[in-house]
């Protein structure tokens, strides 16, 4: 068999390629979604990213014969790395035909990188920061993906068990939850003795509110603040929260977005975000492509609602109030939005299967973990 070639992305037409791999190598896949091609290239442009602030990061494709058959990025997040005093490199867009050879020469050239700035350890598949894709499936793969979440053959798993030296780092769990036909008794409950008792407020902002007068912000800000222990996790900067703010967050549904207030302050405690899916008019898209029609697709399901699922993108709420019924604020809003739009199932993202205050909550709902996601680490001799 011939030799595979590894060659670094190193122009627009080389990133282009790097983006479209993935399209080619899941044609024809029923479960995938692609993602959306303007979304992939911003993420991945070393001038558009704000996350090169504090990332390193090169590209690497496959070739045999003088065609592509893999892909990878290799990324050191230094923040992170101080914040976890950790050596690590990380890998994502871990993608490659079904052939040992091309898988390990990727991840051998992602080992060499990182050893050559000093790193001891690798882990992935996972992207800049944790606002990105990452787990690689291991459960799961006959169901549809998502937008906001990896897909992969049930191949590359068995990749990672072939190599040796790889272990498991940590493992997140995804829910299918049946939307209710009410909100829950303990949650409108729960809620009541919040807004009693403790003074909390659901506040909906307007989009002129979210964009105009810090409410974007202000909702990162608890993100950082609530997600500040979980393993790997690194702090957004500024100009991060300004790119997600006009990257998502201006395009969102404002009914879908609810705020958690402290009626004796005012400050934001609680964030709840949520997306109608994207999934069925992600397929109708060529190539992640929006033109020539591609942005209709879209439209009907973020304008109409034309979809039956809503994807559950996060929840966070300050450590001094989850005990104060800000949670359960947020889940009895949001149900209520969910009954209005005619959602019947709803897409919880990934979450650490460690996370057992957060798994908690699906305990009051007809809700079944139905995909698991890993991450691999190995040292680095």
């Amino acid at each position: 068999m011939s030799e595979i070639i590894i060659k670094q992305v190193t122009t627009d037409k080389d990133l282009t390629h790097f983006i479209d791999f993935y399209c080619d190598l899941y044609k024809g896949c029923e479960q995938n979604t692609n993602s959306l091609y303007f979304d992939e290239r911003n993420t991945l442009d070393k001038r558009k990213n704000a996350v090169f602030e504090f990332c390193e990061a090169e590209y690497f494709m496959a070739f045999r014969d003088g065609k592509a058959v893999g892909r990878v990025a290799a990324i050191i997040n230094r923040r992170a790395n101080e914040r976890w005093e950790t050596k690590t490199v990380r890998f994502g867009w871990f993608d490659f035909i079904d052939d040992i050879e091309v898988s390990k020469a990727l991840l051998q050239t992602v080992e060499n990188w990182g050893r050559e700035r000093g790193m001891t350890e690798i882990l992935g598949p996972i992207s800049f920061t944790d606002m990105d894709k990452e787990g690689m499936l291991v459960e799961g793969f006959e169901h549809l993906g998502n937008m906001y979440t990896i897909y992969n053959y049930p191949y590359y798993p068995k990749h990672i068990a072939q190599m040796g030296g790889f272990e498991k780092a940590y493992d997140y769990l995804e829910q299918k939850v049946i939307v209710p036909t009410t909100v829950p008794e303990k949650f409108t409950k729960v809620a009541q003795i919040a807004q009693k008792r403790y003074n909390l407020r659901i506040f909906k902002p307007t989009r002129h509110q979210l964009m105009k007068e810090g409410y974007a912000k202000k909702l990162f800000e608890v993100l950082n603040i609530t997600y500040a222990n979980l393993n790997g996790y690194s702090q957004l900067s500024d100009k991060q929260i300004k790119q997600y703010a006009n990257s998502y967050i201006k395009m969102a549904d404002t009914n879908l977005v609810t705020l958690i207030t402290d009626g004796n302050n005012g400050e934001v405690v609680g964030v709840g975000i949520s997306f109608p899916s994207f999934s069925q008019a992600l397929k109708k898209l060529r190539k992640g492509r929006l033109m020539p029609f591609g942005w209709w697709h879209l439209m009907k399901v973020l304008l109409l609602h034309k979809t039956d699922t809503v994807d559950l993108l996060l929840i966070g709420v300050l450590p001094e109030y989850r005990t104060k019924g800000a949670n359960a604020l947020i889940y009895y809003d949001l149900i209520q939005n969910f009954l209005k739009y005619g959602f019947k199932y709803a897409n919880v993202m990934p979450q650490l299967e460690t996370n057992k205050v957060a798994l908690a909550n699906w305990a009051y709902f007809d809700a079944t973990p139905y995909r698991r996601r890993r991450c691999y680490k190995k040292t680095l001799e």
